[in-house]
């Protein structure tokens, strides 16, 4: 009987934050926010959870409240990068799958990540993805929130900071009730050995238009599954955002 593929949550974490030094120690009303984030993942009984960061500051305050943490280098460019470290450091099954949790949700819905680790359940997915469907123009429109065009079985086409797919002869301000539109929600998932091939891959042209990270594994032939999500999440980029928490989920 072939053993149960084992699923990982792996949350990087930087403590030299240009927009926010120190986020991932931030307190938000008795916990820190590294320490929110993980017992979320943890909710979603995922099979073992783990920060990666090169802070000693974070190990430390991860290891006293009794999470489980590894060290990475400094280098790193992007999270997918960290992770990828931190799973080879783990020395991880092949088979196994690598979830790429934010470290700035301190409130993700923990059936976001056991929905993200279903798409797995069919062998061919390499890598997935959350959506949400866009439902005002304000996000719609918003280079800050990257769009996705999907195929018939909810495979990502193309990724863009643009509305996509462009109306033709449609005013803008009615695209939303003629179409769908998709909000790419930043959270992965890869296979341990699709991972580690990806982030040996050089910038593409299309990435560096875009500015986004995953229209490289696209341009390299690679195939991302998507799920949709309703869940409303607030990510904490700045400390302005502290206050979004608190009347989202204190008040």
């Amino acid at each position: 009987m072939k053993n149960p593929v084992m699923h990982i949550g792996i949350i990087p974490a930087r403590y030299a934050s240009t927009r926010f030094p120190g986020k991932p120690l931030v307190d938000i009303h008795g916990k820190s926010m590294i320490q929110r984030v993980y017992e979320q993942c943890v909710k979603s009984q995922l099979d073992r959870v783990v920060v990666a960061t090169d802070d000693q500051r974070i190990i430390d305050h991860v290891q006293a409240f009794g999470g489980e943490v590894v060290r990475t280098a400094s280098t790193h460019i992007s999270g997918t990068d960290r992770i990828a470290e931190a799973a080879k450091n783990l020395d991880l099954a092949p088979d196994s799958i690598v979830i790429n949790i934010q470290g700035d949700e301190p409130f993700i819905d923990p059936d976001d990540i056991r929905k993200l680790g279903k798409c797995f359940d069919n062998e061919a997915t390499q890598i997935a993805t959350l959506v949400k469907k866009i439902d005002d123009t304000e996000t719609l429109f918003n280079p800050n929130s990257p769009k996705v065009v999907l195929g018939a079985k909810g495979q990502a086409l193309y990724f863009s900071r643009e509305a996509i797919p462009h109306l033709k002869g449609i005013k803008k301000e009615l695209w939303l009730s003629q179409g769908s539109y998709f909000q790419h929600i930043g959270i992965y998932g890869f296979r341990y050995d699709v991972l580690q091939k990806i982030t040996t891959l050089k910038s593409s042209a299309l990435e560096q238009s875009e500015g986004l990270e995953q229209l490289r594994w696209v341009e390299n032939g690679y195939a991302i599954q998507t799920a949709e999500t309703q869940a409303d999440g607030v990510a904490v980029d700045s400390p302005e955002d502290l206050k979004r928490i608190d009347d989202k989920f204190f008040s």
